[in-house]
């Protein structure tokens, strides 16, 4: 497993880091978005899904518990689980098809079922002395794709 921390001091860095994420997302991936209420989770979501898909209408899941987004090579399952209420009611949302034809954002995973881990990004928001970051924990898989998404974001930072 590959890890890293970013800072994210606004919203708008959180958007970058959707973004950049969105940019490196692949069929069979899984992006686990762990935090409180309020953190990011869905705000990441979104960037990452309009960047990817072009999507301009990208509401949270909250209620739904899933919506989908139909890119021109890879379509985006955006799951929310905080209102589920047992980790197998998943797969009555079509987890199954997501995790094999496309790429999954999931909020509040750990209400859900064990994720594929060879595919597997986790993105924890934490509140720190020096503000929101993230830590980002990768399988081997995402390597390549999580230096890139780091040195993309440091990029912008410079600029």
């Amino acid at each position: 497993m590959h890890a890293i921390s970013i800072s994210l001091p606004t919203e708008k860095d959180t958007m970058a880091l959707g973004a950049a994420i969105g940019d490196e997302l692949a069929i069979g991936d899984v992006v686990s978005l762990i935090g409180p209420l309020g953190a990011g989770k869905s705000t990441l979501a979104r960037a990452a899904i309009q960047r990817r898909v072009k999507a301009v209408n990208v509401p949270s899941p909250t209620f739904t518990l899933v919506e989908t987004y139909d890119g021109e090579d890879l379509s985006i399952w955006h799951f929310d689980f905080y209102r589920l209420e047992k980790p197998a009611d998943a797969w009555e949302l079509g987890i199954e098809d997501a995790l094999e034809e496309g790429a999954s954002l999931i909020e509040w995973p750990e209400r859900g079922p064990k994720l594929p881990q060879d595919r597997l990004m986790t993105i924890r928001f934490v509140q720190g002395d020096s503000g929101r970051r993230t830590e980002i924990i990768a399988a081997p898989s995402w390597c390549g794709r999580l230096e890139a998404i780091a040195s993309r974001i440091e990029n912008q930072r410079r600029d």
